[in-house]
């Protein structure tokens, strides 16, 4: 049974950072392509972020290019976000997703075959 866990989300203030962090069980981690997708109330699931199966490709939304890292270690089993510089207009759900197949990072969610529970960030201004 394949499980995508969440974690590190929370309220922040305009300009500061957080780290989240999904783990994953029940597959083959290193298999996967993983990537991070968001909701805000009222809107469409977007894309954020998205890394290859061996972290050595990423690709990353416009708004929040320069802004937020993705990376992954493959022996942990874990996907990170690393959002710095937040603005409120970051404010949603963040999901984390996984893909099969070792190729290129996948911006679309149709793509992803394992989603999250997702984890609230909240910034307030």
């Amino acid at each position: 049974q394949v499980q995508l866990v969440e974690s590190g989300g929370g309220l922040v203030q305009a300009g500061g950072s957080l780290r989240l962090s999904c783990a994953a069980s029940g597959l083959t981690f290193s298999s996967y392509g993983m990537g991070w997708f968001r909701q805000a109330p009222g809107k469409e699931r977007e894309f954020v972020a998205a890394i290859s199966w061996s972290g050595g490709s990423t690709l990353y939304a416009d708004s929040v290019k320069g802004r937020f890292t993705i990376s992954r270690d493959n022996v942990k089993n874990t996907v990170y976000l690393q959002m710095n510089s937040l603005k409120p207009e970051d404010t949603a759900v963040y999901y984390c997703a996984g893909h099969r197949g070792r190729r290129a990072p996948a911006g679309s969610p149709y793509e992803y075959d394992y989603w999250g529970q997702g984890t609230q960030v909240t910034v307030s201004s």
